[in-house]
């Protein structure tokens, strides 16, 4: 079976909210939550389909300031004007979108996004002990400072900060 990321549009917030119940139980967001990322920044928010049109998941990403996430289930109320990376703010996948490359291509996707935007770094807090999966795709664990770690404890023990570095040499125009 094939998989694409698509742009989300406002019609797809029930979706989005309905798949993050699914997938996200332990870290609940309002529905206020991805419907003002996607009105900030819609070229950062996604939605997985397969090759018949179901959807199978959803990215929401958005211009953010390393080492400085927001904190879960909170509105952002404009997008910081001395933005340094593209930070992944969500993503939740169906289990039938395993194994569908959707999360490697994601990250291909956010890297492009970022460098067009002049941004030279993606970022993302990883949960559910999903680190490793996070290394594979070229993250690292970023040092933090206490405001850092405050902000983590709210997302769990095993909560992590990871950045990729872009080549600022590749920036298209």
């Amino acid at each position: 079976m094939s998989a694409h990321w698509r742009p989300m549009g406002p019609a797809d917030l029930p979706t989005v909210e309905r798949i993050a119940e699914i997938v996200h139980p332990g870290y609940p967001e309002s529905p206020e939550v991805p419907a003002e990322r996607l009105a900030l920044f819609p070229a950062g928010c996604l939605i997985a389909r397969d090759g018949h049109g179901s959807v199978l998941g959803y990215a929401v990403s958005h211009p953010g300031t390393l080492g400085r996430p927001p904190a879960l289930d909170s509105l952002l109320g404009g997008l910081p004007p001395d933005a340094d990376c593209l930070y992944l703010h969500d993503v939740a996948l169906l289990p039938e979108a395993r194994g569908l490359g959707l999360g490697e291509s994601l990250v291909d996707i956010l890297r492009d996004l970022a460098r067009r935007r002049g941004l030279p770094a993606l970022a993302l807090t990883a949960v559910n002990r999903s680190a490793p999966y996070w290394r594979r795709r070229g993250f690292s664990d970023h040092p933090g400072d206490a405001a850092l770690a405050a902000k983590l404890a709210s997302y769990g023990d095993d909560a992590a900060y990871m950045v990729i570095t872009l080549d600022r040499s590749v920036q298209s125009a």
